[in-house]
């Protein structure tokens, strides 16, 4: 009984633990404190960070501006996730430094799919059509 009580309280520390990881990785990478040319020369959209439960691993979903370069991005953030890990934890007071993966937000692309698709001409024409009635 008594774990149910707390799991409220648990998934509400859990967002706002995601939503402080977000906030300073989006900070490190606007300011340009990582030193690596492709993160200096993209700028990166941290969409959202899903924690653990126990908060010792994040998945920091990405999407580089306008998607270009998506696959160097990610080697990139791969590649300095140990100075982003300890960035982190110096400034996300947690009990353990979160260990961080990076993702591709693919809902970005289903949303300019979706986009594109009532763009066309046809899907276009009956949307006309409808609200003229």
């Amino acid at each position: 009984m008594h774990n149910k009580d707390s799991s409220p309280e648990k998934s509400v520390r859990t967002l706002r633990v995601g939503e402080q990881v977000r906030h300073v990785l989006s900070e490190i990478l606007q300011r340009g404190d990582v030193h690596d040319d492709t993160l200096v020369n993209h700028m990166v959209s941290v969409t959202e960070v899903r924690m653990s439960p126990d908060l010792r691993h994040a998945t920091v979903f990405v999407k580089p501006l306008l998607g270009k370069d998506e696959d160097v991005v990610l080697k990139a953030l791969r590649t300095n996730t140990a100075y982003l890990q300890r960035e982190v934890a110096s400034r996300v007071q947690t009990k353990y430094a979160a260990k961080l993966k990076f993702l591709a937000d693919e809902s970005f692309d289903e949303g300019s799919h979706i986009d594109s698709l009532l763009r066309a001409p046809k899907v276009a024409q009956d949307l006309d059509q409808n609200g003229d009635d």
